[in-house]
């Protein structure tokens, strides 16, 4: 992780569906729990209602991260509510919330009925790219998503974080074809990368070179699509 960049109190995470925006979420959370900050996950993912953030809501108990999520979160309801509870994250400044959002243009259309509030606020609004996914195999295809969820979300894209994975298949052979396609994309946004994201046994392998952007992570949503 780019050691001269420091968390914002408001952090959210986008991307294309099956990422891994939400693993990312829940061991970026746990690591700010451990820097000390007091910790609020928002689900905000009102498109998927199976692959979620509500998931890991025992391990955050476990660790005092407060979860807000819609009572419907992992149930066959449908409903579009969001929880009221929302609002506290541009009202409490004392703690730090991260917001899961939806995959894709569609799961980042709610951030934009937040706009003016985020406009408020300092915050890093983060895009998780995994080249091994169907729509971001190319920086062309990747562009293509980051501008739309600009567009419907309308917050700017701070970083890109290249979480490139095969789950268990993962191999360090990927995550540097990953990282060409990732440094394409962030000279076409202008946009950096701040950190190359998978766990330890598979990132000690990788070049020294980019060990400086190393987030180590665990995998704690067991799903086919992270």
């Amino acid at each position: 992780m780019n050691k001269k960049w420091k968390p914002k109190r408001i952090t959210v995470f986008t991307g294309h569906f099956g990422s891994g925006k939400t693993e990312l979420a829940v061991n970026y959370a746990l690591w700010l729990k451990k820097q000390g900050k007091e910790v609020t996950v928002i689900d905000f993912d009102l498109v998927n209602p199976y692959f979620r953030t509500k998931d890991a809501e025992g391990l955050f108990r476990k660790n005092g991260i407060r979860l807000i999520a819609s009572p419907y979160a992992n149930t066959n309801l449908e409903n579009p509510a969001l929880p009221a509870e929302i609002y506290a994250a541009f009202a409490d400044k004392e703690r730090y919330f991260i917001f899961d959002a939806g995959g894709d243009d569609d799961g980042a259309i709610p951030l934009g009925s937040f706009y003016h509030s985020f406009q408020k606020e300092e915050c890093d609004v983060f895009f998780v790219l995994n080249t091994k996914r169907m729509l971001t195999q190319s920086a062309d295809e990747a562009y293509e998503i980051f501008q739309a969820i600009e567009a419907v979300s309308r917050l700017k894209i701070t970083a890109i974080l290249h979480n490139t994975h095969l789950k268990e298949l993962t191999e360090p052979a990927m995550i540097i074809e990953g990282q060409e396609i990732a440094e394409e994309l962030s000279r076409k946004t202008n946009c950096e990368i701040l950190w190359i994201s998978g766990e330890n046994e598979v990132l000690d392998k990788l070049p020294s070179c980019y060990a400086p952007l190393f987030f180590p992570i665990r995998l704690y949503i067991k799903t086919d699509f992270i």
